[in-house]
């Protein structure tokens, strides 16, 4: 047996690993002068103990520390409880969907975190996690995963200035993306629901005002990611404090206990419902690992572990007060915005194999569930995407250049009805183009105006209400 000197020493070269753990040459390159095979008689004697667990076959096994089981204090009364759906007790894997099929290690998650509550280890926020993660080293997405996602998700517009293909399909986005991801939540509209709530402002009849509201926050916020997507900056770096704190403002507008905090760091402890995982409680300290994260994710090359890596960490590290998961599923769209690429809708993803997998980030510290999911959604997000952009007209370059100028002044003009149209476009076309062009940008925002309707009010960040208010000052109702 392992002597408990040599066990000690393994152990803590193990944990310095955290919750990915480390492969045997890792273990090797710590412990200098330890043979191969001793390494390994080691390491086999620990999972038999129940000190370390195997992950993974052949050359990509990996072997991680288990800490030891403690039991959870009760909580204190300044904690808030995070409104997460949870996952039914009896659902299983005879119940995902047709296509999805969960690899060996998403099975192992799966049936790790379905187990009931008391049978799970506790576990806290594990720092290590983040800080080993090296950009451009480090990858949650194997190479092969990422040359696949490329391959699906590749568009007609991947050599367009950025956030070309964003807007182009923004108004069936807005409808797919806030629909799929509210239903996540457990938000009960439809999708026909939600199509008329967002082209026409009209609520569903039974509905409540959270979901309702949850359903124009996220078009919102969607709407602000677009806008964000076209703005110039480094390649791979679409993110920022400011960004992040706005996209959570957005999304938790009106649906907070306390609306003070709306895009910003939480101040008190939070606990998940129906999960062992503790989140940290230190404000300072979250606040540090916003900008590592930030950081982090801003130092990755590839569009999809970009993507991925926010919807694994923003989640795990629970920076806000609660509606930490749905900024993260937005948040993971802009490196996709960015480059042109498909979006990741989350249409059909069952809110039941969602929670379990993101049970597998708190818990376990695990993104293999998480990433088969991935997978699988987003093979149907592109399937029915590109069909779409292959049948749009070929952008007018007089509007691509002066996209935000014609939005901005339509947005002016629909929003000040009692002011002369014409003036206000001459004023907006004379003060920011050239004398060249002046005449065809007039020509293209007034063009716009006459053509304005219902569904297209979100391009120019129009309510319903503001553009029939402007309709009848002009005497055409």
């Amino acid at each position: 047996m392992i002597a408990p000197k040599d066990a000690d020493i393994l152990l803590r070269a193990l944990q310095s690993h955290g919750m990915q753990g480390a492969a045997v040459a890792q273990l090797l390159a710590q412990l200098p002068g330890i043979p191969r095979r001793t390494a390994q008689r080691w390491l086999a004697q620990c999972v038999q103990a129940g000190q370390a667990r195997a992950v993974g076959e052949g050359r990509g096994r990996r072997y991680v520390a288990v800490a030891p089981r403690w039991h959870a204090p009760p909580l204190p009364a300044a904690v808030h409880r995070v409104s997460e759906p949870s996952p039914p007790p009896l659902w299983s894997l005879d119940d995902l969907p047709s296509g999805l099929a969960l690899s060996p290690e998403g099975r192992e998650i799966w049936a790790y975190v379905s187990q009931p509550v008391t049978a799970r280890t506790p576990v806290g926020y594990q720092r290590d996690w983040i800080d080993g993660y090296v950009p451009g080293r480090s990858f949650y997405l194997p190479e092969p995963v990422r040359r696949q996602l490329h391959a699906m998700g590749r568009t007609p517009d991947e050599q367009a200035p950025a956030g070309t293909y964003s807007r182009a399909i923004l108004d069936r986005l807005l409808i797919d993306l806030s629909w799929a991801s509210s239903h996540l939540e457990g938000n009960t509209y439809s999708r026909l629901d939600t199509r008329e709530l967002i082209r026409h402002g009209t609520a569903a009849e039974g509905k409540g005002r959270v979901e309702t509201q949850m359903i124009l926050n996220h078009k919102a916020a969607i709407e602000l990611l677009v806008d964000a997507s076209a703005q110039p900056g480094p390649p791979f770096s679409p993110f920022s404090r400011y960004l992040l704190m706005n996209l959570h403002a957005t999304l938790a507008e009106n649906l907070l206990p306390n609306p003070a905090d709306e895009g910003r760091v939480r101040q008190h402890a939070v606990d998940i419902g129906q999960s062992v995982f503790r989140p940290l409680d230190a404000p300072q300290v979250l606040d540090e690992l916003v900008d590592v994260l930030i950081e982090k994710a801003n130092a990755i090359a590839d569009p999809f572990e970009q993507a991925f890596f926010m919807m694994v960490h923003v989640p795990y590290l629970q920076p806000f007060a609660d509606i930490n998961k749905r900024t993260s599923r937005l948040a993971a769209n802009l490196p996709l915005f960015r480059a042109n690429l498909c979006p990741l809708t989350f249409v059909d993803v069952p809110p039941e194999a969602y929670a379990r997998a993101m049970l597998g980030v708190y818990e376990m510290g695990r993104v293999e569930l998480l990433r088969d999911l991935l997978v699988w959604a987003y093979e149907r997000s592109t399937a029915e995407y590109v069909a779409i952009r292959q049948t749009l007209a070929e952008p007018d370059p007089l509007r691509l250049a002066w996209r935000q100028l014609i939005k901005d002044t339509v947005h002016a003009v629909v929003t000040q009805p009692g002011v002369d149209a014409v003036g206000l476009v001459e004023q907006a076309v004379a003060a920011h183009v050239p004398e060249p062009e002046r005449a065809a940008v007039r020509a293209v925002i007034l063009d716009e105006l006459r053509r304005l309707h219902e569904g297209v009010l979100a391009r120019y960040r129009l309510r319903p209400g503001q553009w029939r208010d402007w309709i009848a000052a002009q005497g055409r109702y």
